[in-house]
């Protein structure tokens, strides 16, 4: 049986959810009806709010948005790294079961950035190491997050040819367009995973999963990375199997969504 709520505990955290999920600040009587509230105690949750700085009023527009104080949490968020707390164990059980090297890395602009790097023993070298930026269209860690993102951000993030970056002549896997982007992340949503193959470094293949936040935004990807020949092609859908294993149960430690749902 679960604890009992405080209902006034749960409203004042929806009302915070609702300012935080907002593109701008929202009048006291769209708050209420958004959340099906009686508006009068809408004005008095966000009156605390405001005392707390968690909340701040714009007389002139009547509406409310986040305070500094929803601001620290934020910055406190980024320096406790969740992320990297929760995600070292996973992967680090991953690398176990699946006998290969295994990552963990979150977006940065058109770029992936690494924050965890578990190797498996006598396994190759690999230049995505802790701290380490690759382009996210070459890397399955990249593609994996971009293949969740909607078509506008993704045309934001890659406008032209320019925006797309190479390490060297990736042959069938390079991506230096559009439209061959789009091709590729439908078919990593088809499948439930991406897969690249020597597109970061001649001879390996990795296969990659995000992890989604309570939006469904990709805020993570775990992948492995292994020799091609190593694994068989057949033996992909298992092998990608674990790693979606750990991408979901990550994503349900950070209260994000399933990605079946």
């Amino acid at each position: 049986m679960g604890s009992p709520k405080s209902p006034a505990a749960d409203q004042t955290l929806r009302i915070l959810g609702l300012l935080a999920s907002s593109r701008g600040p929202l009048a006291a009587s769209m708050i209420s009806q958004r959340l099906g509230l009686p508006r009068s105690t809408v004005y008095q949750l966000l009156a605390a709010l405001q005392d707390h700085g968690f909340v701040m009023h714009l007389p002139e527009e009547r509406r409310y948005g986040l305070g500094i104080a929803a601001v620290e949490l934020s910055g406190a968020y980024a320096r406790q790294e969740p992320l990297a707390r929760i995600g070292r164990p996973l992967v680090t059980a991953l690398v176990d079961r699946v006998r290969q090297s295994c990552h963990l890395a979150v977006p940065h602009g058109r770029d992936v950035l690494y924050l965890i790097e578990e190797r498996a023993p006598g396994s190759p070298h690999l230049v995505s190491d802790v701290d380490v930026r690759l382009p996210a269209q070459l890397t399955a860690s990249g593609r994996a997050m971009l293949a969740a993102l909607p078509p506008s951000q993704l045309r934001a993030l890659f406008p032209d040819r320019e925006a797309f970056v190479h390490r060297h002549d990736g042959g069938a896997d390079d991506i230096d367009r559009y439209s061959r982007l789009r091709s590729v992340l439908d078919a990593t949503r088809v499948r439930g995973y991406s897969v690249e193959r020597g597109s970061v470094t001649p001879g390996l293949a990795s296969i990659g999963v995000a992890v989604l936040d309570h939006r469904g935004w990709p805020v993570a990807a775990i992948a492995t990375t292994f020799a091609e020949g190593a694994v068989a092609e057949d033996a992909l859908p298992a092998l990608a199997a674990e790693v979606q294993r750990t991408a979901e149960t990550l994503s349900a430690r950070i209260h994000g969504r399933s990605r079946r749902a």
